[in-house]
């Protein structure tokens, strides 16, 4: 999907009611990059999108902004601008400031007055979010083929502890990685090369979970062994395709299972 696609997904728009079941299905080779060779997986990095649902961001505000139908579209598109532009111009801040700033734009944007405590609520929202219904189930059954798995998310290192510790997700991964630790956000290769210094293993042996095209195009330009976890069944991206694709954790499950 295009970056605005991809935004509005996030941000809560009508194709998050799309979620119509896909084979997993193997991804040719592009000229946007190579198909790995297939090597058996020893780990694998998750986009959190991938393990948790992120349109409970737009329940929150739909709860307490509902003056402004679109405020969430905004907030979450800024957002992501945000970090992108942020990330090519080398003008890090952590991802909980990118979030408070779309905030206030989107206020300003929609006239919209949002109290402190409010704002609070509305931020905190971040790490209160629902994991998908295969989440738990999937991560249970890659820990117990021996795979090494962790996150490598954008959200700050707080962000993320929090997210987990309030769904009782943290057992299951090594280690939380942020890309805060890289001063950057994904798409940078800088972003995606902490995976291999976290587990310290080669690209080729760590799977990367993306939940929006463009991170799938951003691992595979990498060099990791992507999967597609296209849970609202979008168009393929005009940009590198990912190794396989699927509707959910389970079929990247097999699809490790298919490469041991």
């Amino acid at each position: 999907m295009s970056r605005r696609q991809f935004l509005s997904v996030v941000a809560g728009s009508a194709l998050a009611a799309a979620c119509a079941p896909l084979p997993a299905t193997p991804a040719s080779a592009t000229a946007g990059g190579a198909t790995s060779a297939a090597r058996p997986i020893r780990a694998v990095a998750f986009d959190l999108f991938t393990i948790f649902d992120p349109r409970g961001v737009d329940q929150r505000v739909a709860e307490l902004v509902p003056e402004a139908p679109t405020f969430a579209t905004t907030w979450k598109s800024r957002l992501f601008e945000y970090s992108w532009i942020r990330a090519a111009s080398a003008r890090y801040v952590d991802f909980d400031q990118l979030v408070h700033d779309a905030l206030v734009y989107a206020a300003r944007t929609h006239r919209v007055s949002i109290a402190t405590a409010t704002r609070s609520k509305l931020e905190a929202a971040f790490t209160e979010l629902t994991p998908w219904p295969d989440s738990r189930t999937a991560l249970e059954r890659l820990g117990a083929r021996g795979l090494r798995l962790a996150p490598l998310a954008n959200f700050a290192p707080r962000m993320i502890e929090r997210l987990l510790a309030n769904a009782d997700l943290r057992a299951p991964f090594e280690a939380l990685i942020s890309t805060d630790r890289a001063r950057t956000y994904k798409p940078d290769p800088r972003a995606y090369a902490l995976g291999e210094t976290t587990f310290g293993l080669s690209r080729s042996e760590i799977a990367f979970a993306a939940f929006g095209g463009w991170d799938a195009a951003g691992a595979r330009w990498f060099g990791y062994p992507t999967f597609w976890v296209n849970r609202l069944a979008v168009p393929v991206e005009e940009l590198a395709v990912a190794d396989a694709t699927g509707p959910d954790l389970a079929a990247l499950t097999d699809w490790i299972a298919s490469r041991s």
